[in-house]
């Protein structure tokens, strides 16, 4: 029964996925890599929203709450304030010029050479770090959820594999010959699965708890652990509370802002309306985040807290012991169509940055719009191959896989994110500038990350990540507007206006975004 309710669910996904995407023409660039710019706010935030939510979050940030409790709701709530600053401010710009890909606007404001560096990083992180960890994460949490070498009879290292080639396979079908329209719609359907699958968990949790209530539940762990339930996070906790106002909101700026993998949903839009208003229903979704991927963690250390010898063991004890038999197989599904969507999505993006920054401006530039797609679809071909046959090797990598990410992800992301913003808040900074930022903000973060920081002791002796990523952001700043000053353009850049979308505001956008940071600011009042 379980097994029948998986295959059932995830291929009314698929075909329902097809018969929405069917009219849609692949063969053109916006049809494949923007969806024809048709899509919809309520498909736009089920996307986001699903693109983001995977394993690595589900089972990482799970096993963070296990151990330090609610205090890393930040990765979660603070998301609802980046998303409304991207809806309001970096959206209606990037659909004002017309965007296909960040990079290309970096060529717009600075030159060819920086959008190309910008993909390449791009291109390296998904590679090397998004893709191989998004497969690995979610086979093993699949694997350890539904004791898949069991049930197959085989080892564990089989069945790592096997899994890992499966989503794979799935996703790359979805991302290489659906295009973005099939990912965003599969993504809405599997979006509101892992709602309902993912509020389910901490129910049944509760009820667990509460003998059968789960009001008397939520008080008994209200009272039984009042440590976890601290929101403010002191220097030897992962999410240091000072982190929230430096480093903390860059890594979210840059992720909600300008991380191609998830800005490109929004840039599909169809009117800047649709694009705002999916942003916003994401935020709005996302400040009740933590009842998924943090209470369970709670609720976990509660029930569990003296058998479970892991932190990332939390999640996947609990889906097993507190869901009842006949909903694991809808529950499987849901977990899978959101490590799909993970994988999918960067995949897609990857093919786009590809087809359009590197093929088309150095491979072939007269090459029309199906060569491009076409290109782009042989190489998202072989990077789902190289990611699928590194994934299974990531079996020894360090614990909590979440943080790792987030780590390593700060060689690109804050160079990135430092040229972007410089680029659309001043108009004579030069494209030297921007190179000299990109390099610099790479080869020092390394440098602080992966030389100084093991020399001097580890975390527990060394600057926090989310630090060093402030730090670095302001000094390329300043790096950026010092050469403007020296060396500035000889000609102002001036946005372009392209007319490809209506860009007209949506009127109560501004409104329901200042609600949403009231409501993330009460939410730390309430829990200090």
């Amino acid at each position: 029964m379980q097994i029948i309710s998986f295959i059932g669910f995830t291929l009314f996904v698929a075909i329902f996925a097809w018969y929405s995407t069917r009219k849609t023409d692949e063969t053109s660039s916006d049809g494949f890599f923007l969806g024809g710019r048709s899509l919809t706010g309520g498909v736009i935030a089920g996307s986001l929203l699903l693109t983001n939510l995977s394993t690595e979050q589900i089972v990482g940030l799970n096993g963070a709450a296990f151990k330090e409790g609610i205090l890393v709701m930040a990765w979660e709530t603070l998301a609802a304030v980046a998303m409304v600053v991207t809806a309001l401010y970096l959206l209606p710009r990037y659909l004002k010029g017309g965007l296909t890909t960040i990079p290309s606007f970096l060529e717009r404001r600075y030159d060819k050479t920086t959008r190309t560096i910008t993909s390449v990083l791009f291109l390296s992180g998904y590679m090397i770090v998004l893709l191989p960890i998004v497969l690995y994460s979610g086979a093993l949490a699949l694997n350890t959820m539904f004791d898949v070498p069991q049930l197959l009879n085989i080892s564990e290292t089989s069945a790592l594999w096997m899994t890992v080639w499966g989503i794979g396979l799935i996703g790359s079908v979805y991302a290489i010959f659906g295009g973005l329209k099939a990912v965003a719609v599969s993504d809405t359907i599997n979006a509101i699965g892992l709602l309902i699958g993912g509020l389910l968990i901490p129910f049944f949790g509760l009820m667990v708890i509460g003998d059968g209530s789960v009001m008397e539940g939520w008080s008994t762990l209200w009272n039984s652990n009042p440590e976890k339930f601290k929101v403010i996070g002191g220097p030897e906790t992962s999410i240091p509370f000072s982190t929230i106002f430096t480093g903390m909101m860059l890594v979210q700026l840059f992720y909600w802002g300008t991380n191609q993998a998830i800005i490109q949903r929004a840039l599909g839009a169809k009117n800047l309306k649709e694009g705002q208003k999916g942003l916003l229903l994401a935020a709005a979704v996302k400040i009740l985040g933590p009842l998924i991927v943090v209470l369970p963690g709670i609720i976990a250390f509660h029930l569990y807290g003296e058998i479970i010898d892991k932190p990332d063991q939390a999640y996947p004890t609990l889906v097993r012991e507190v869901l009842p038999a006949g909903l694991v197989g809808f529950f499987a599904a849901v977990l899978f169509g959101a490590i799909l969507s993970s994988f999918n999505s960067a995949l897609n993006s990857s093919v786009t940055l590809f087809g359009f920054d590197i093929y088309k401006q150095y491979i072939n530039k007269e090459a029309d719009e199906k060569t491009v797609v076409r290109a782009g679809k042989m190489f998202g071909i072989v990077l789902a191959i190289f990611s699928m046959l590194i994934a299974p090797l990531i079996a020894n990598a360090p614990n909590g896989l979440f943080d790792y990410l987030q780590e390593v992800n700060g060689c690109y992301s804050i160079p990135i994110l430092t040229i972007i913003l410089v680029g659309y808040f001043t108009k004579y900074v030069p494209a030297i500038a921007a190179k000299i930022a990109i390099v610099s903000g790479v080869v020092l973060y390394s440098l602080s990350q992966f030389v100084l920081k093991p020399i001097m002791g580890g975390n527990d002796h060394y600057l926090h990540f989310l630090h060093v990523m402030a730090i670095l952001f302001v000094l390329n700043i300043c790096i950026m507007l010092i050469i403007g000053k020296v060396k500035p353009r000889e000609v102002a850049y001036t946005q372009v206006h392209t007319h490809e979308v209506d860009t007209t505001f949506w009127a109560p956008a501004k409104l329901i975004g200042s609600a949403i940071c009231i409501i993330v600011i009460f939410s730390y009042i309430y829990f200090s």
